[in-house]
């Protein structure tokens, strides 16, 4: 199987996407963050001294994925019809951190979705972390993408 990343040299190169036609392109990412309990109160009450964290990560979220092509070296620049940044407590306490991203393009959204939800995760590692410093970031991972050559992929 070749790499499409990899020239014939084994140089790097950008994929050529010009031939493809667009279509619609849908990708969901997630993350798990966990924390301790003084640290999920906090985020839940929003009353970290820093503000209310969870807005705060929504909003970095939104405007990383904007970035994806600036942050990941060999991603196309997609014109994004929409992103999506949302939280849901799990039941085990952990914060479950869930992206959704859509374009009408050549190429694929997952990019901007994982980055989405790694840096809204960050972003609440950074204002929790005065109340613990062991918050963790596991299983940033794709979970769903639809449109374009390869079709649809569920976890």
């Amino acid at each position: 199987m070749k790499l499409s990343h990899v020239a014939p040299d084994a140089s790097v190169e950008m994929v050529d996407v010009s031939a493809k036609g667009v279509t619609s392109r849908f990708a969901r990412a997630e993350a798990i963050v966990r924390m301790n309990a003084a640290a999920r109160t906090a985020l839940r009450e929003a009353t970290l001294r820093k503000g209310d964290a969870l807005v705060a990560a929504q909003i970095a979220g939104i405007m990383a994925a904007k970035r994806t092509a600036t942050l990941i070296p060999l991603a196309h620049p997609l014109p994004l019809d929409k992103i999506d940044v949302r939280f849901k407590w799990r039941d085990d306490g952990a914060l479950r951190v869930e992206t959704e991203a859509r374009t009408s393009a050549r190429t694929g959204v997952e990019l901007e979705a994982l980055v989405a939800a790694s840096v809204a995760a960050l972003t609440i590692y950074d204002m929790a972390k005065a109340l613990d410093k062991g918050i963790t970031i596991d299983s940033l991972r794709l979970v769903h993408k639809s449109g374009g050559k390869s079709g649809s992929y569920d976890v």
